[in-house]
């Protein structure tokens, strides 16, 4: 194992990548021993489902226009400290409200201001991938998903502590924990990096120019964007797994508990298990992707992402090992899928104008996907399956997309290799 290509990257990683993605756990560690119970512990609280889609709704509104300003800004103070003063905005002050909510108006609150990742989700993403080689981009972001899916080996913990004391009081103190940790998290990131060469050069470029006149270029790069059709395929499927994260997320516990009538306490067995699958398959199948195009493995992801949706909504109730099966479908398509985009994401964005162009395609897939925060509350108001059918057809969608993109990509690489 020690000299399988993964540690060896893992162990070459040097400058941010290495300051990036070595602190990831002090945030995965908190973040999944709460996340599996936010929608539940809401319901316990008082909120209804709509009002827990329409939380959703409206911070995906909020990410709108954080998005649009996480380039000028990510510009304009550097990714290395953009990434330190969001990393604690965004995340720290609402593990705090949360912790102490009582009603609706609290998750409000919370979620509007953890809508500000969006504006650290630019610059991080910036610090991690500038200063690294291309070559390395596939092994860099598999660990960065290896390193919160370890953490999630901890999931448990959080069961047994609700079997213990109970759901609330449980997660108000796993979000004082979670407050903590985030902002050492954003601490120490920031003492084991620097700031990038180009993010020196961007903040040269824009030293004393206004924000408004920082938007004002914004034309010429939705112009250079919208005539690069391998940036565009890959909004879509990011759009696509938005969506389908925001769904999952917010109303997976909900129909496993209400509809399948698993207890909350056991809960916890579907991250850890789904962590050691993603796992595993990191370690012996994403070694091999390096070497081919990603148009099959991700049509494959896809396909299998709309199966384990049709066994979740078909499960009967409390068979664990059915629900199982659908979290194994889930977690196998997400090793594929998740660290392939995110290459792509890198691969056809311009270096110069990365923070800007990432700004706008972090907008045009907020702004999309805002709405489905809402249409998932009301679907699983009327029946708890339907949120999941409409899961269904984007990953269909995203099959299409991934396909295409693909073909385009082959094409293109036919037509260099005939030119030359």
């Amino acid at each position: 194992m020690k000299n399988h290509s993964l540690i060896t990257a893992l162990k070459s990683l040097r400058g941010n990548p290495r300051g990036c993605v070595y602190p990831e756990p002090l945030w995965g560690i908190p973040f999944n021993l709460y996340a599996p119970y936010v929608s539940i512990y809401m319901l316990a609280l008082g909120l209804s489902d709509k009002q827990i889609g329409l939380i959703v709704s409206i911070s995906g509104a909020f990410q709108v226009v954080l998005a649009m300003f996480s380039g000028v800004i990510t510009d304009k103070l550097g990714r290395r400290l953009t990434t330190l003063i969001f990393d604690i905005v965004s995340w720290s002050i609402p593990a705090l409200i949360s912790a102490i909510a009582q009603n609706f108006w609290y998750f409000l609150i919370a979620g509007i201001i953890n809508s500000v990742w969006r504006i650290t989700h630019n610059s991080w993403s910036c610090l991690l991938v500038e200063d690294a080689e291309p070559d390395q981009l596939l092994d860099i972001f598999t660990w960065i998903y290896i390193a919160n899916l370890m953490v999630g080996f901890i999931a448990p913990v959080a069961g047994l502590l609700i079997g213990a004391f109970s759901l609330i009081p449980t997660i108000r103190g796993l979000y004082i924990f979670a407050a903590i940790m985030f902002t050492v998290k954003a601490i120490v990131t920031y003492q084991l990096t620097e700031e990038t060469g180009q993010g020196k050069i961007r903040m040269q470029e824009t030293r004393g120019q206004s924000i408004w006149s920082a938007f004002s270029e914004y034309g010429s790069i939705f112009r250079d964007l919208f005539n690069a059709p391998q940036s565009l395929y890959t909004a879509g499927i990011m759009l696509v797994i938005n969506i389908s994260n925001l769904i999952s997320g917010s109303f997976w516990s909900i129909i496993v508990t209400e509809k399948l009538h698993i207890p909350a306490q056991n809960l916890a067995l579907f991250p850890f298990v789904r962590s050691a699958i993603i796992l595993f398959f990191f370690f012996l199948v994403t070694p091999y992707l390096n070497k081919l195009h990603f148009k099959l493995p991700m049509v494959i992801g896809f396909i299998g992402f709309v199966l384990s949706q049709v066994i979740l909504v078909t499960a009967p109730v409390q068979n664990y090992g059915i629900l199982l099966m659908s979290v194994f479908l889930e977690a196998c398509s997400f090793a594929v899928v998740n660290p392939l985009v995110d290459r792509m994401t890198v691969m056809t964005i311009e270096a110069k104008e990365r923070a800007r162009i990432l700004s706008i395609i972090f907008v045009g897939v907020i702004l999309f996907s805002s709405p489905f925060g809402w249409i998932a509350g009301t679907l699983s108001g009327i029946s708890k399956e339907l949120p999941f059918l409409l899961n269904i057809a984007l990953f269909g969608m995203g099959a299409v997309l991934a396909y295409v993109a693909g073909q385009a990509s082959q094409n293109e690489s036919v037509l260099e290799v005939t030119t030359d």
